[in-house]
């Protein structure tokens, strides 16, 4: 059987996958114990999609925060879309260093930062753009610099929006 074939589908063919994940969205074996996982049709308002983003950033769940932040990124209106889309790769990245992929976390942070400086003159939902924007290449200036050892996990917790 292919592996293809072996693929879990939904209603419409569309390709699924039901394996369990780690913290890390990694697959696990079927019948392993994982973690919650998004849906992935979740579509949330977007003070809603940045509130458990947040949140899952701070367990140290960046994929989980990623499948969140892609979901307001499809759903958004076409204005807000690459600023979205731009917070889901700065979820990425988060991943990937999590993972202990220094090259892909820096690279997918400095993409993160060029898509969602866009946004910094008028920046919508309270979304913290300065900040995330220089956060997002200082960690990335860090790490191609001197890697993922010294990095802890409070290093890869950015704060999404502007406190009030």
């Amino acid at each position: 059987m292919s592996a293809a074939a072996d693929r879990d589908r939904d209603g419409s063919g569309r390709a699924r996958n039901a394996r369990p994940r780690d913290e890390l969205g990694r697959p696990l074996p079927r019948g392993a114990a994982g973690v919650p996982t998004t849906p992935d049709e979740l579509r949330l308002p977007p003070d809603e999609a940045l509130a458990q983003a947040q949140e899952l950033l701070a367990e140290g769940r960046a994929f989980h925060a990623h499948e969140v932040l892609e979901g307001a990124w499809k759903a958004a209106p076409e204005p807000e879309r690459e600023l979205w889309r731009g917070l889901a790769q700065l979820a990425v990245g988060l991943t990937h260093a999590r993972r202990g992929n220094a090259t892909g976390a820096a690279r997918l942070l400095t993409r993160a930062a060029d898509r969602i400086e866009e946004y910094a003159t008028t920046p919508p939902h309270g979304v913290a753009v300065t900040g995330l924007v220089a956060w997002s290449r200082a960690l990335a200036t860090r790490i191609e610099q001197g890697g993922l050892a010294e990095l802890g996990p409070d290093a890869l917790v950015p704060r999404l929006r502007n406190q009030p």
